[in-house]
């Protein structure tokens, strides 16, 4: 076993970093904060790269800094998509928790071998990140009372423009551009597919079909289903309330109350209240006999 003062700076870093992603990821609380994209793309982007990396070239001379750093983006881009296709053909499949478990599980175990291999070299020729030494560094870079007024406060505006261009590229990250608002209303058969609907019934006899609802409006919508036949509602409204992205897909079953033939059956779906006009609609012509016996 590996205590904390055995695990290298870099390493630690990573194995805190994926922690961290699983959290912010799978607990309610977390899953909903912006923290969440944050941590989320270099755990897909790059510590999966530099986990393998680290494991493969635990010398302090097999790569360089910038080497590492631009294989570790290379190879995360590579490896992300082998693991996702293995899982295709798992019965998880490609989902979010097999992903971020398969991500995990791979980057975690890269860091353990990449501990063992470093600890077998002699001291001092295993690769590390000198964190603390580039950090008093530049505070003595920054601090330092050799320099000129001129040249300290030319020192500070340079390290608050790179903080003021990190927090940019996070706000860029973290608040998407908003898309085209829309709401999308579909009908599928009883067996979930596009086709097998209802159309033929006698008097009294239920139908059943599947109706789905889907929140692209960027802000929660308060809708409202209605089904009429040739004009008149079968079907006592149902309201929904969707937040952004939410999805509601139900099995709704309605019986037609007059007989006649191709009459239009109609799916109405009203917004906020608003019942002078059907925000979404869709039908089916159906014809309705007059006994039990189809007379």
């Amino acid at each position: 076993m590996f205590d904390r003062k055995t695990i290298p700076s870099d390493i630690l870093l990573v194995i805190i970093l994926v922690l961290l992603t699983v959290f912010f990821i799978l607990i309610p609380p977390l899953s909903n904060t912006w923290a969440r994209i944050v941590l989320g793309l270099p755990m897909v982007l790059f510590l999966p790269g530099y986990a393998l990396i680290a494991a493969l070239f635990p010398h302090r001379d097999d790569l360089d800094g910038i080497e590492r750093t631009a294989l570790s983006f290379g190879l995360s881009i590579a490896v992300v998509p082998l693991l996702g296709l293995g899982l295709n053909y798992t019965p998880w499949g490609i989902r979010l928790v097999p992903i971020l478990i398969t991500l995990s599980f791979f980057t975690l175990g890269m860091c353990v071998i990449a501990v063992y291999r470093r600890s077998e070299l002699p001291k001092g020729e295993a690769f590390s990140v000198p964190f603390r030494a580039a950090l008093h560094s530049m505070s003595q870079e920054v601090f330092a009372h050799e320099q000129s007024r001129l040249d300290r406060i030319l020192t500070i505006i340079l390290v608050l423009s790179i903080l003021a261009s990190v927090t940019m590229l996070v706000y860029v990250i973290v608040t998407p551009k908003q898309g085209e608002k829309f709401t999308e209303f579909y009908i599928m058969g009883p067996g979930g597919m596009a086709d097998d609907y209802p159309t033929r019934f006698n008097l009294s006899e239920s139908g059943t079909v599947i109706v789905g609802v889907v929140n692209h409006e960027y802000a929660s919508v308060e809708y409202t289903l209605d089904i009429a036949l040739d004009n008149e509602s079968i079907y006592p409204g149902q309201q929904l309330v969707l937040a952004h992205n939410q999805t509601w897909e139900e099995f709704v079953t309605f019986t037609p109350t007059k007989v006649g033939q191709d009459m239009k059956l109609q799916f109405l779906l009203y917004k906020d209240g608003n019942y002078s006009a059907s925000y979404r609609d869709l039908h089916l012509w159906i014809d309705v006999m007059g006994g039990v016996n189809g007379s």
